[in-house]
């Protein structure tokens, strides 16, 4: 460990201590004023990257991409391998058609790291079956079929593992008691078919979409299709993928259709119309060992270089769409706010690094690494600021009662950049430290008992953006970002990590965390003591 904290240092080196113009953070001001490059910053990570989930060459070309923009300007780029993915995965374009009625498009989208067709497929739609019966008596009509699931779609795809075999298999065995039990009431109400007796309503089946999953597949059918409300949400399933190998790989696609035409297409299957569906969905693995990195963005410290203030967001993005609000918004004001400083000319006392950790989707894998790896400099890390929740504009920012002076003075500029943007510094009660990891890159930090911050933020302007509605979905692309909040966000985020990496002291602790709770063993044991 110690080696590799050597390592580090020995690359960030040593500037030397140079005088600091009073004028810096007027020269950030002015230049996030009349020469902002958020949006085209997040025009070429959205728009001409796209969607980057680990494992992807899209990634690996977003890592690239950072690391040029770093070099460009002026700043000393170092990329870590964070782990190895078994097989890596590439999504192209898709198509699909209900051919049968009038060529309708249809809506829709596959989870990542799900088989696409082997060209244009076409064939007739079927339900899946419920029982064991209901299989044997359709597995011929199975092959070159498409076929409707239950359930509604969550993101997640049809889960293959061997847990989800056994549970299927007891549904399926719950389903055969059933089917029985169904079978008397028919006869029973046959038999009381012309008495005034009521008929007797046959009993649900148990629902588990694709019970006969590995069978559908081995009887050859297209895939599978589940409704899905809109927008559409596709994920990846981390269990499945874990055991993927090249000859192990998805046979069919997952297909989530948009609710409405699911309906529709179920509708006109149990009017026993026939029905065909025409895909073209081109999804790619790519063979393994897939190794994937995190970027940083150095600003060396001039006086105090081995002492850090850390800002950044995720690089990794679901590629169901381009990966915008979650997280090009986080990951590209702190891009911008780094080349205001440097364009600036600023020098700040500290060392200051743009964090853009890979594997968040995955797990948090980028800043849990970087923490465990670096675990004998966190005492040295003055604060890592984080953004991961959208692209509302930052309206606040709340630190404990020790903070509270620092950040008064260092964002006393911040209200007088954009009249409409008002800022507030709030004070924060203590919070207790994590125990596991949380939703964001934060967490590791906050569990290491470093303070991790992030803005408070607000839609002030009226944009309508709902978080909700473009997460982890085919919404979250581009245009979901507002231009002004995200040329602010990146002033802010200069002037604030600016700030207090010149501070003349490190951030203080006091108060960021609640006091743990005495173990209740221990505490018990002190009262025996002093009773003696």
């Amino acid at each position: 460990m110690k080696k590799v904290v050597l390592i580090l240092w020995a690359t960030l080196g040593f500037w030397g201590v140079f005088a600091q113009p009073d004028s810096t953070i007027n020269k950030i001001i002015e230049i996030g004023k009349t020469d902002n490059q958020t949006m085209q910053l997040l025009d070429e990570l959205c728009n001409l990257i796209g969607g980057r989930l680990v494992g992807s060459n899209a990634y690996d070309n977003a890592v690239m991409w950072a690391a040029s923009k770093f070099k460009e300007w002026g700043m000393e780029v170092i990329t870590e391998e964070v782990g190895v993915l078994p097989v890596g995965f590439n999504r192209g374009p898709s198509f699909g058609r209900l051919l049968s009625h009038n060529g309708e498009i249809l809506h829709f989208a596959t989870p990542s790291y799900t088989a696409g067709t082997k060209g244009v497929q076409r064939g007739h739609v079927v339900i899946e079956p419920k029982t064991r019966k209901e299989f044997e008596r359709m597995k011929g009509k199975l092959k070159g079929a498409w076929v409707l699931i239950s359930g509604e779609n969550n993101g997640w795809p049809i889960d293959f593992s061997e847990e989800a075999d056994a549970h299927r298999a007891e549904i399926i065995a719950k389903n055969e008691i059933i089917q029985a039990k169904n079978d008397s009431i028919r006869r029973l109400n046959w038999e009381n078919r012309n008495s005034k007796a009521p008929q007797i309503d046959l009993l649900p089946y148990e629902e588990e979409p694709a019970l006969f999953y590995k069978e559908m597949v081995e009887a050859g059918i297209l895939g599978i299709i589940q409704s899905s409300k809109v927008p559409i949400r596709a994920l990846y399933d981390r269990k499945n993928h874990d055991k993927m190998s090249w000859d192990n790989l998805p046979k069919v696609p997952d297909i989530k259709l948009d609710e409405h035409q699911y309906d529709k297409i179920k509708k006109l299957v149990e009017e026993r119309q026939y029905v065909i569906l025409e895909f073209d969905i081109r999804n790619h693995f790519r063979p393994g060992p897939v190794p994937f990195k995190s970027v940083f963005g150095i600003i060396k410290g001039t006086e105090k270089p081995d002492e850090l203030v850390i800002m950044g967001g995720h690089l990794d993005a679901f590629d169901v769409a381009t990966g915008a609000s979650d997280n090009a918004s986080g990951a590209v004001p702190a891009m911008e706010a780094a080349r205001l400083i440097m364009k600036a000319g600023g020098k700040p006392k500290r060392t200051i690094i743009v964090a853009l950790w890979a594997g968040e989707e995955f797990g948090l894998l980028g800043s849990m690494a970087w923490v465990k790896r670096y675990e004998n400099i966190l005492p040295k890390v003055s604060a890592m600021f984080n953004r991961d929740g959208g692209p509302t504009v930052p309206t606040s920012i709340s630190v404990p009662k020790a903070m509270l002076a620092d950040f008064q003075k260092i964002c006393e500029p911040i209200p007088n950049i954009n009249p409409k943007f008002p800022f507030e510094v709030k004070e924060s009660k203590p919070r207790p430290k994590p125990k596991r990891p949380g939703g964001t890159d934060s967490s590791p930090f906050l569990m290491a008992g470093v303070p991790a911050l992030s803005f408070g933020t607000s839609d002030i302007e009226g944009q309508d953006f709902s978080y909700m509605e473009i997460w982890h979905t085919e919404r979250d692309t581009y245009e979901k970002c507002p231009p002004s909040y995200m040329n602010h966000t990146s002033i802010v985020t200069a002037v604030t990590v600016y700030g207090v990496a010149n501070l003349d002291h490190l951030l203080s602790r006091e108060g960021f965390f609640a006091p743990e709770a005495e173990p209740v063993k221990k505490a018990k044991k002190k009262k025996k003591d002093s009773l003696n």
